[in-house]
């Protein structure tokens, strides 16, 4: 029964704590850890590289006081001072009991240090490898929030019904430009187009007469002799038509001015 309700209740937290955790973030906090563990790590191999030295250098003076007492030993028995030498003796040997402890424990600290090393490499060694996997898993996560966005982007151009109106407007403007164009050509046609292009040609030939009459009047032309010919049908009104147009000109030219 209990166990039925520990498993309830990790059914409830544990898919509310999954729904609210950010993988990119957790992981960048992990990477934090790792390197706050680096500095701490630095800090306790520095205290046992520091009881390595510290032993050693008391080991150092203290073989320096044995060689010291076994020279005082040594003058004590040749000067038959017996009793000297043994208090020396005595000071001696207490050092060198100590000396073979300090030397049991630099051992000890030596190969506590060499341990230390090891596993602080081990650890650097770890900690790139899951620094740099937690990289490319946060990489493939923004990755994965990108393509996230951009699904949702596609998902809601299809929803809102943006694709549909995007047709709609198109297909609206194909109409209406087809229409004006049916109704300018429409408009066209109803365009005498024949008239305007007769009406050029009449004001053609008008300047054209116009023109002769001012070659005629400065003697860069003779007049054209006229050859009698039978007029047909509508000719007739088509030269006094022209003989009128020549009257016209004439009045508006003037007589030309000689000059002096």
């Amino acid at each position: 029964m209990w166990e039925r309700f520990k498993r309830w209740v990790r059914s409830i937290f544990g898919g509310a704590i999954e729904s609210v955790e950010d993988p990119e973030k957790i992981l960048r906090q992990n990477i934090r850890d790792m390197n706050d563990q680096v500095p701490k790590m630095n800090e306790s191999i520095a205290m046992i590289k520091a009881n390595v030295t510290l032993v050693s250098n008391r080991q150092r003076e203290r073989a320096a006081k044995i060689e010291n007492l076994k020279a005082k030993i040594k003058a004590a028995l040749q000067a038959n001072r017996r009793e000297i030498a043994l208090n020396y003796a005595t000071t001696l040997e207490q050092i060198n009991q100590d000396y073979a402890s300090d030397e049991q424990q630099l051992r000890i600290n030596e190969e506590a240090y060499d341990k230390a090393l090891k596993v602080k490499e081990a650890f650097l060694l770890e900690k790139k490898a899951k620094v740099e996997e937690a990289q490319r898993a946060i990489a493939k996560h923004k990755q994965a929030e990108w393509q996230k966005k951009v699904a949702d982007a596609m998902e809601s151009f299809s929803v809102a019904g943006v694709d549909q109106t995007h047709d709609e407007m198109i297909e609206r403007i194909n109409r209406e430009s087809a229409m004006n164009q049916a109704r300018m050509e429409m408009a066209l046609d109803n365009i005498d187009v024949a008239g305007i292009e007769i009406e050029k040609e009449a004001q053609a030939l008008q300047a054209n007469e116009l023109l002769k009459q001012f070659e005629m009047e400065l003697g860069l032309k003779s007049p054209e002799p006229v050859a009698e010919k039978s007029l047909g049908p509508g000719e007739e009104a088509l030269a006094e038509v022209e003989a009128e147009m020549g009257e016209e000109v004439a009045k508006t030219v003037g007589p030309k001015k000689v000059k002096q």
